[in-house]
């Protein structure tokens, strides 16, 4: 291995608690053991600020920026540059400067790209080496929001779709690695490059903290001893647009119908920033809506069954993967079982209508010792195969292993 590493992320690493803060969490910790490490990164609140000093532990050097632009702001940024308004909300000078100061010094070998929307601060000039973690095809996500929103966000989200599987293409060409979360995502970007020549695209995918999610941790108390089951979990950042509209669907429509034959049935909507539209339901038919919990192992190991209906589903679910680790049965479907090497029936169950998904509850209602064995079977393939250092293992090849591929180079 030559030089030193650049990390740029759009959120900060810390706390791991959230799907990409996970991953860029854990990434930043492995690159950490193989040279040193500078990072340029964004504080979404005043909460995240508060863990700057984990990232001065850890790094080499590090610029923390409070992103305090306005969406409306990027929008007109970005309607003005005809870019993605992605890359106009995370444009700041103060950041821009950090790279330019940090490279000059020379010991920078590679850059380590964690979202698309710090690949604009790349330098064409950079001769190194260059990851781009896309993580999963944002702009397939956008066109299918644009697909089936209403006016004006229709033309919204289609325009970002468009302008975003551009800026993506640019970036592959750009990088010696484009990396993605599962094997599928990786494909799906493949399938949609107009000139695949000369990019390197592969899968390195999420682990899980097996140890940490480990059901044997948590005591006997349960978050939901006062209220009889069985009792659904949903977990998840309750202001990501995909999330709600699970959990809008279990509430609203699969729910309804359990209670129908099963009139005990619980359902717990879990995490963060829920909107109004969730809050309206909390406490209504069976339903509970907590928000953000201090630790959310507790509602995983006293759920009956952890439901994950994503109708919109990019990459490998960290919240699937801490289910399945916390021996919970998980009722998934397909979009949310991407990625993730298990069998239906096995390790999990997976289905794709509201009527299906229906069905499965009631059988695993019904079959405790069904739902125990997809629960065991699922911790056990987590330890087995999901571990972090185990899905890591290929970035100090691609760190360290092969030269940067100087044709890009001459060519960016």
């Amino acid at each position: 291995m030559s030089g030193e590493v650049l990390f740029l992320a759009h959120r900060l690493p810390f706390p791991p608690d959230r799907g990409d803060k996970i991953r860029s969490h854990h990434i930043l910790r492995r690159l950490a053991k193989i040279a040193p490490v500078h990072v340029a990164t964004f504080a979404d609140s005043a909460a995240d600020l508060a863990h700057e000093h984990e990232l001065a532990a850890l790094a080499a050097s590090h610029c923390l920026v409070r992103r305090t632009k306005p969406l409306w702001r990027a929008g007109l940024e970005a309607l003005a540059a005809r870019e993605p308004v992605s890359l106009a909300a995370f444009r700041h000078a103060r950041i821009a400067d950090y790279v330019r100061r940090t490279l000059a010094t020379g010991r920078i070998g590679t850059i380590y790209v964690f979202s698309g929307q710090m690949g604009q601060y790349v330098p064409a000039g950079f001769r190194g080496r260059v990851l781009m973690d896309l993580v999963d095809v944002d702009s397939a996500k956008f066109e299918a929001y644009g697909r089936g929103g209403l006016s004006p966000r229709r033309w919204i989200d289609a325009r970002e779709g468009r302008l975003l599987r551009a800026e993506e293409e640019h970036l592959a060409h750009r990088a010696d690695h484009t990396l993605f979360v599962s094997e599928a995502e990786a494909d799906l970007f493949r399938s949609r490059l107009s000139d695949p020549a000369g990019t390197a695209v592969s899968a390195l995918r999420n682990g899980i903290d097996a140890d940490y999610f480990d059901p044997a941790k948590i005591g006997p108390v349960s978050p939901f001893s006062q209220v009889e089951g069985p009792h659904l979990v949903f977990t998840g950042q309750m202001d990501y647009a995909p999330n709600v509209a699970a959990a809008l669907r279990l509430v609203t429509r699969i729910l309804p119908e359990l209670r129908k034959t099963h009139p005990q049935v619980q359902c717990h909507v879990v995490g963060r920033n829920p909107p109004a539209a969730l809050l309206a339901h909390d406490r209504k038919h069976g339903c509970r809506i907590w928000g953000e919990v201090p630790d959310v192992r507790p509602y995983l190991v006293a759920a009956d069954i952890v439901v994950v209906p994503l109708e919109i589903a990019r990459g490998v679910q960290n919240k699937v993967l801490e289910a399945m680790a916390m021996a919970r049965p998980v009722l998934l479907t397909p979009g949310a079982a991407t990625g993730i090497e298990a069998r239906d029936g096995v390790h999990f169950a997976v289905e794709e209508d509201d009527a299906a998904l229906v069905a499965r509850v009631r059988e695993l209602v019904e079959r405790p010792d069904l739902a125990a064995a997809l629960g065991r079977a699922a911790r056990k393939l987590v330890v087995e195969t999901l571990g972090w250092d185990a899905v890591l293992a290929p970035l100090e090849a691609m760190i360290g292993g092969v030269p940067p591929r100087q044709e890009h180079r001459d060519a960016a």
